[in-house]
């Protein structure tokens, strides 16, 4: 009896859940002006309608990266019969193929050679020579994306989804025209169609990507030397984090920046401490600095900047140059207007809380539409669309997605940062503990960083928690758990956490929040 009790309050706080989430993702749509006129869903679920003799799908995807793929999967679980479009020939999109995973391959295998060469021998481990070898590097990387791309071709095989490789445009509200990748045409044709194609790489006025001195996010990951010098424009997540690939292997790294600060969405402590880890990382930055000019004549490039309120003008030299100045939504070419879908000035797709766009049976989710641009936002709008196409609730707070910079040390966020709670006039309480008090991070020698928590003065419920330390996009989880279930600073603190760990510091930071922590 109490088993069946604890089942049916599960499933009654998800729902509670689930409809709250609804309310707020209403609230953020009307803050921007979205609509938010409910559609009810036309499909009723029911066994054995996924093995329908018809021609017509109930769910189409147009994109098969992590919005698109984990959409189509989820809509196949659900019992809807569903066809995904993906242009590329290989699953995952820009994340798997030419973003997160790549990137993050790069960054741990440059992070291995980097603490061969100078962190080694203070435990002990003496190594007499250590080179970079490139073409290796690169190959492990390519690998672990390949491997990756396969598995989502097999996870499409369990679960029934039809792959289609090409490019896809509407017809009609209920068709998409694909241009095969075999060069031919076909016409898929769905009850519900969803756009997922993702971002794109935001160009520069007067700089023209050729991916090889002058290179994007993509071209980054490929480079076959290792560049003397390189500048990166712009200090977002994806700039510090090539920068610092480049930067271990052996590379001057230089950061410009319009902005007076680097990665402005950061929580302003953890930003401050963070730029000065980098800076002990020999990376430079030029903070308030406009790009007015590029010249890639000659062997390298050289970049004409001056201050961003104007002033006298400085010539920058490189091997390489990186544009890292954010992204834009990928809509060209899909026909959007033939069919009269709305989108806002800078081309994201306008959608309601159950992500339909304004012609009833089409949808979109992930970078195409407002909120982060991050994976794994895009994979929570999938389960979600798929989810209120089904009939059933689906959620996806954006105040709740955490944020990861995956430097070393790493910056992981998720809630409310100081200066937002500052502007919004909420009174709140702030927990700090540094990592040179947890005995986890003083035994392994890596202590630089600290875990800052927010919390309501009044109810103690948590608004927003900083890390930044090794890992600290693993440790951000506990954080989101909490925040998404309104828990306490004492919540936490209350909680047992294995000892020694670097998840303590997060108890120890609960306590300082609304009481005194213990190691310090």
């Amino acid at each position: 009896n109490q088993s069946l009790l604890r089942k049916t309050t599960n499933k009654q706080t998800t729902m509670a859940m689930a409809m709250a989430n609804l309310a707020r993702r209403k609230a953020y749509l009307l803050t921007r002006n979205i609509s938010t006129a409910p559609l009810r869903s036309s499909f009723s679920l029911s066994r054995g309608f996924a093995s329908s003799g018809s021609d017509e799908n109930d769910v189409v995807i147009i994109g098969g990266g992590p919005g698109g793929y984990v959409a189509a999967i989820k809509a196949a679980q659900l019992g809807l019969k569903t066809t995904c479009i993906e242009k590329r020939g290989a699953l995952g999109g820009t994340c798997l193929n030419v973003g997160c995973i790549p990137s993050k391959a790069l960054l741990h295998s440059s992070h291995m050679y980097h603490e061969a060469k100078h962190v080694f021998a203070n435990h002990g481990v003496k190594v007499s020579s250590v080179e970079v070898d490139l073409p290796a590097m690169l190959a492990q990387k390519d690998t672990a994306v390949k491997n990756l791309t396969r598995g989502i071709e097999g996870l499409f095989k369990k679960n029934k989804v039809n792959y289609v490789k090409g490019y896809g445009k509407f017809l009609s509200p209920s068709e998409v025209s694909v241009e095969t990748t075999d060069g031919e045409t076909t016409v898929v044709k769905g009850k519900h169609i969803i756009v997922a194609t993702g971002s794109d790489v935001k160009s520069l006025p007067g700089i023209t990507i050729d991916e090889k001195k002058i290179v994007s996010s993509t071209g980054a990951l490929s480079l076959t030397e290792i560049p003397k010098k390189l500048i990166v424009i712009g200090a977002g997540y994806i700039g510090l984090e090539m920068g610092s690939v480049w930067g271990r292997l052996g590379s001057e790294v230089t950061v410009v920046e319009f902005a007076s600060d680097i990665v402005p969405s950061m929580d302003g402590e953890i930003r401050k401490q963070f730029q000065r880890s980098l800076e002990k990382q020999k990376m430079k930055f030029m903070l308030k600095t406009k790009v007015v000019g590029v010249d890639s004549s000659g062997d390298g490039v050289k970049l004409i900047v001056e201050p961003a309120e104007g002033g006298d003008q400085t010539t920058l030299e490189a091997d390489v140059v990186l544009v890292s100045a954010g992204r834009s939504p990928f809509t060209s070419g899909l026909d959007l207007d033939k069919i009269g879908v709305e989108t806002d000035k800078i081309g994201r797709i306008l959608v309601n809380e159950r992500f339909s766009t304004n012609v009833s049976g089409v949808y979109a989710i992930g970078d195409v539409i407002p909120g982060p641009m991050l994976a794994h936002k895009a994979e929570e709008d999938g389960v979600a669309c798929v989810e209120f196409i089904a009939g059933k609730h689906g959620h996806v707070d954006y105040d709740k997605v955490p944020g990861v910079v995956y430097t070393y040390p790493e910056v992981a966020s998720v809630g409310k940062t100081e200066e937002q709670l500052k502007k919004d006039g909420v009174s709140y309480r702030v927990g700090k503990f540094p990592f040179m008090a947890n005995s986890r991070a003083k035994a392994i020698d890596t202590a630089e960083g600290l875990v800052k928590i927010l919390a309501d003065k009044e109810t103690d419920k948590i608004l927003g928690v900083h890390i930044m330390s090794p890992n600290a996009g693993e440790l951000i989880h506990e954080a989101v758990l909490a925040i998404n279930y309104d828990a306490s600073s004492e919540d936490i603190a209350r909680v047992c956490h294995a000892h020694p760990t670097m998840s303590e510091a997060i108890k120890e930071a609960a306590m300082a929040t609304y009481d005194k922590p213990i190691h310090m």
